[in-house]
């Protein structure tokens, strides 16, 4: 069985070694020269996925990897082929946008040999692989799908930094057009994949066949827009219960105890690749969803009320005031800003007159500036804090690290009182911090 991987980034690099480490011949294909050539040399292209450097190096040393910028010479002689690369959504009109799935489809289209299985593990609005990409590939293939080509799509599950993990505990979904790719499907990822013993699925972990594509299609975007509608719900009881001066955490903890209440945790912002993005194109295809459209308008409203508690606390609001962010990174222990809250907090600072700048113990100075970020160090004056990244080493912050600072937010309940005697501490969701 031959494979090739189209789109080499934080998710297909890792799957592409997984398939390699289980003895599949892989190809994977990228459009970045730079990122082929580190992974035909076996050097990680991107830190911060757990084992990726011994497993990458493995795989090309014993021959099982290539990369190649040329999607032919992946595709011609592949029997599955595996299309994970990005979908964004337009920042105005939150519509998905397709364009590099559609080049990506273009890649692969044409050279398709008889048989093969086309799998899309990129997240989809539902419809999206039997209305676009069976039609597409159809015609840049001249061929029939479920007679000369198999079309299957099997949804990502794997959070950056735990990818090989992920892939083991998390049932592998599917969801096909036809009987055939159902079989050819199942039998790759049996083959590619090893799965850990569940005992509290009902049933054994591994390939989990939906039935249509649509039903795989829509398991994704259930999972993540219910996770940012649970986040939502508790950012409302977080605003609310610093209103009525009790801690939100002893409530949620207090419901948490009856086995019907999942309440999750309320943050500052909610970042990444998921979460913020998936419910958008949920509502794609359910325009008519006001609780999803409510709940993404709740979260994204965070980043600013962060920065009004700041502003209502610090003397003189923050009109010439320095603020400190902490962390850039949309989550802790990963180098990444993906829809990071980091930008519209600091938007929000700077238009109410005050200078942001930002500290991230993952990112250089150049690196932040290249996000358009001014950095901050450690020990260097500023007038507040503001805490995004629950980073661990956060939790060490003390006041004497900041200052001149005499407020600090922590929109991520990384701060302890003691740690911060003479400054005022307002913690999100904890009145009785405000």
């Amino acid at each position: 069985m031959q494979v090739a991987v189209i789109g080499l980034g934080k998710i297909g690099l890792p799957l592409a070694v997984q398939y390699a480490s289980r003895g599949l011949t892989t190809i994977g294909v990228d459009i970045n020269a730079a990122v082929v050539a580190d992974i035909n040399a076996g050097r990680e292209p991107f830190p911060g996925e757990h084992n990726l450097d011994v497993m990458l190096a493995a795989a090309v040393a014993d021959g099982t990897l290539r990369a190649t910028v040329v999607a032919e010479e992946a595709v011609k002689d592949a029997d599955v082929i595996v299309i994970v690369v990005p979908l964004l959504t337009d920042p105005v009109t939150a519509e998905p946008d397709f364009r590099i799935m559609e080049a990506a489809t273009a890649a692969v289209g044409p050279f398709l040999k008889p048989g093969a299985l086309v799998i899309y593990e990129t997240t989809l609005p539902v419809g999206t692989t039997r209305r676009r990409w069976a039609p597409t590939l159809e015609r840049l293939s001249g061929g029939v799908e479920g007679t000369d080509f198999h079309l299957v799509y099997s949804p990502e599950r794997v959070l950056t930094g735990r990818v090989f993990q992920d892939l083991r505990r998390y049932p592998k979904l599917i969801g096909s057009l036809s009987e055939a790719g159902r079989v050819r499907a199942t039998e790759f990822y049996e083959a590619a994949l090893e799965f850990d013993e569940r005992p509290d699925l009902d049933k054994p972990n591994g390939v989990w066949n939906l039935g249509l594509p649509e039903a795989a299609e829509l398991a994704k975007l259930a999972e993540t827009t219910f996770r940012d509608v649970n986040i939502a719900l508790a950012n409302e009881f977080a605003r609310h219960a610093a209103t009525v001066g009790v801690d939100i955490a002893a409530v949620i903890h207090a419901s948490n105890s009856q086995p019907y209440s999942h309440i999750h945790q309320p943050g500052i912002a909610v970042g990444g690749h998921c979460i913020p993005v998936y419910p958008k194109l949920y509502l794609h295809g359910d325009p008519s969803a006001d609780v999803v459209r409510t709940a993404r308008a709740l979260n994204e409203s965070m980043p600013a009320y962060a920065v009004t508690l700041l502003d209502e606390a610090i003397d003189g609001g923050l009109a010439g005031k320095v603020i400190a962010i902490m962390g850039a990174a949309y989550r802790g222990g990963v180098k990444e800003t993906a829809v990071s809250g980091v930008f519209p907090i600091a938007r929000e600072i700077a238009a109410r007159g005050g200078t942001p700048v930002v500290h991230d113990p993952m990112y250089t100075d150049d690196e932040l500036a290249g996000l358009g970020l001014v950095a901050h160090h450690l020990g260097t004056p500023v007038d507040a804090v503001v805490v995004h990244t629950d980073h661990a080493e956060y939790s060490a912050l003390t006041a004497g690290d900041f200052p001149g600072a005499t407020v600090v937010v922590d929109g991520r309940r990384v701060t302890t009182p003691e740690a911060w005697v003479g400054v005022r501490r307002i913690v999100l969701g904890d009145g009785t911090t405000a």
